[in-house]
């Protein structure tokens, strides 16, 4: 049985969650002025974890043909025949019944609004045989974690709440932009859509830049709204750095593009979350 569970925890990428789970504890830090009870934050955590397993067993199911195909994602466990696709389903259907379950032990509101995630996370693995906007939709379906964060913790939105959510989905957009390039060739000939495919590579590139300078500005708009101390700043000057870290590796050589992709992201996402934790006890010491 353990085995089994890592071979599951292996196919959803379970460390991957650190691109969503450090920016939905940021908002809820934001929205509670401070720290969220531990009620909140523990079913915060239960709820990235069920949409996470949910929203990548499905992808893993939905994409195994192409999956197949493509000679970088051959090795997958659904196509390597080492996970069925009726497991891939029963664990989606798990994890979909965790997020709900935990939106409904939070408050109403974010209950009510569960539906809403569940379908932009089924959607989302469907789109790249349709639109080059599918970024934009992963970015939307991250950027739920820290709107429905806020939503647990202040039972309503803001413009604040908002703002950090744009952030986050384009954040996520332009590193997944990033992450298309290994693919150009593989969806041109499949008939897949992506940014990199339909732009090519340099100007995919220049977009991924925008999109993350749109992220900083919109996560410096956030400290202003919210009164956040020097420490948030200096988060976000180390994130920015590596940010700009992340474009100059992949701008020298494309092989790195898995480095970038999780390592240095997976620091923003935490360099955010640990200097917003900061800030906050900061200011608890100063006040005490």
């Amino acid at each position: 049985m353990l085995e089994r569970i890592k071979v599951y925890m292996e196919m959803i990428k379970v460390e991957h969650t650190v691109f969503a789970l450090p920016f939905a504890l940021t908002s809820a830090l934001i929205a509670a002025h401070g720290f969220p009870t531990l009620f909140q934050t523990f079913w915060i955590v239960v709820a990235l974890f069920g949409a996470r397993t949910a929203a990548m067993s499905l992808n893993r199911l939905i994409d195994a043909e192409i999956d197949a195909k493509n000679p970088r994602t051959a090795n997958r466990h659904i196509p390597r025949g080492i996970v069925k696709k009726s497991e891939a389903l029963i664990l989606a259907i798990i994890g979909f019944v965790l997020m709900v379950y935990s939106a409904y032990k939070l408050n109403p509101l974010a209950f009510k609004l569960s539906p809403i995630a569940i379908l932009v996370l089924v959607l989302y693995s469907f789109t790249k045989r349709f639109t080059y906007l599918c970024h934009i939709v992963l970015g939307v379906a991250i950027a739920l974690a820290p709107l429905g964060a806020w939503i647990v913790v202040k039972g309503s939105v803001s413009l604040s709440a908002f703002i950090l959510s744009f952030s986050v989905g384009l954040w996520v957009a332009g590193f997944d932009i990033i992450y298309a390039l290994q693919d150009v060739e593989f969806d041109r000939k499949e008939g897949l859509y992506s940014i990199p495919a339909v732009l090519g590579d340099e100007r995919a590139l220049i977009l991924s830049k925008l999109f993350h300078i749109l992220t900083l500005i919109g996560l410096i708009w956030i400290g202003v709204l919210e009164k956040l101390g020097f420490w948030y700043y200096i988060g976000l000057g180390v994130s920015a750095f590596l940010m700009a870290k992340e474009h100059k590796i992949i701008s020298q050589d494309r092989s790195k593009i898995g480095y970038a992709f999780f390592n240095l992201n997976g620091y923003i996402s935490l360099t955010i979350f640990f200097f917003t934790l900061v800030n906050y006890l900061w200011e608890m010491m100063w006040n005490s």
